[in-house]
């Protein structure tokens, strides 16, 4: 094996991320880079158990943990024999995280760090050792810029994945990723368009656009540009790409000159994937979303009506804090009435220091069972149109 081994779980923009930092570590085939997901405690039990399997399967190898369950839970990974370093999502840029200097040394574990709701939530700078790994962590909060980088290549996939925002400014309930990831920032259109540029002329037909909130691209730029302009510039000026492809939505955030998009322009594919979360107005109050069900149903409508062949796939989260069987059943009749064929499903786990932690939970077997039906309905609705 030549070069560093790259492990990658979560979100397609962790997939544009594992690339580029696969251009900036050294050339070293001893070590692994696990990029990691915090989005649920089931992607961090998976996280650790991919390092558990990386060690096992290669023992001589330096184990560099970095991503968004890194950046929220430093000492966590740290305190794990296999792994040697744990860098923040900020670090991971830089080429020199990636050194063996940054390696296991002694000294006292860091505290793990989990955030404060209803603030913005100021993280130190953490750069230092634990009794088991080297930790350099800082404050992602601070962080005003995307990271330009170039990729010019994916070596495990035939779709370009281009970031072209990170952060979020939103505060959902639920969600921890806003601190690994911190506030909404975006690439600079000419940045963009450079990359998906070179991407073509390595020979990528289809680009899939990525961020955590892509929807809320611009208000940090000049001129405040939107995602619709962005979008309606890289087909201007990439005549030669002949897919585009949008990553999630928020579908309040979808302007007219976004929908025309959508549902005018053959480049731009006929796949939209929203982020829904819930079908029940109590719950989505709950969660602090902005959109109500009847927003959803609408957009949908309205879409479907424009380019009756685009499909929808939606994120469901199932058994969130005080829904009961009838909040359930909304969510189940939402997939039917916003006609999703591939439905995300997320069995709702806390994420310690959110406020959704804090509120009465739903029994577990409960959870399970709802994420089941969920799945299952989806399953149905996917293969049916499919078979049509």
């Amino acid at each position: 094996m030549s070069g560093p081994q790259i492990i990658t779980l979560g979100c397609r923009l962790n997939i544009a991320e594992s690339e580029t930092m696969r251009t900036l570590a050294p050339d070293e085939h001893d070590l692994v880079i696990v990029n990691s997901c915090a989005v649920t405690n089931e992607a961090v039990r998976q996280t650790r158990q991919a390092i558990r399997r990386a060690k096992r399967a290669r023992p001589e190898a330096r184990i560099l943990v970095t991503g968004c369950a890194a950046q929220t839970d430093p000492a966590m990974f740290a305190a794990m024999p296999e792994v040697d370093s744990v860098i923040g999502n900020r670090e991971k840029f830089d080429p020199a995280s990636f050194s063996s200097r940054h390696s296991r040394e002694g000294g006292n574990p860091s505290p793990a760090i989990s955030p404060e709701d209803d603030t913005e939530r100021r993280i130190p700078p953490f750069a230092g050792t634990t009794g088991m790994a080297k930790v350099r962590v800082s404050d992602i909060m601070a962080v005003r810029e995307t990271a330009p980088h170039l990729v010019s290549g994916f070596a495990d996939h035939a779709r370009a994945f281009v970031e072209v925002q990170n952060g979020c400014d939103h505060r959902c309930t639920f969600c921890i990723i806003p601190y690994g990831r911190g506030n909404s920032r975006s690439v600079p259109a000419g940045a963009v368009i450079d990359k998906i540029k070179t991407l073509v002329d390595a020979g990528y037909r289809e680009v899939v656009l990525t961020g955590v909130d892509v929807t809320s691209y611009g208000p940090d730029l000049p001129g405040s540009p939107t995602l619709g302009l962005l979008i309606e510039r890289i087909l201007d000026k990439v005549p030669d790409l002949p897919r585009l492809r949008l990553s999630s939505l928020d579908s309040v955030e979808i302007d007219d000159r976004m929908f025309a998009l959508i549902t005018q322009n053959a480049r731009v594919m006929p796949h939209l994937h929203l982020s829904l979360q819930a079908g029940d107005d109590m719950i989505l109050k709950r969660m602090k979303r902005r959109h109500s069900r009847r927003d959803a149903i609408a957009v949908v409508e309205r879409i479907k009506a424009a380019r009756p062949d685009i499909a929808i796939g939606a994120d469901i989260i199932a058994g969130f804090p005080t829904e009961t069987e009838e909040m359930f059943e909304n969510s189940l009749r939402l997939l039917e009435q916003c006609d999703i064929v591939y439905g995300h499903i997320f069995p709702f786990s806390p994420r310690t220091g959110t406020p959704a932690a804090r509120m009465p939970q739903v029994d577990p077997a409960t959870i399970r069972e709802r994420a089941a039906r969920l799945r299952a309905a989806c399953e149905t609705r996917k293969q049916r149109w499919l078979n049509d």
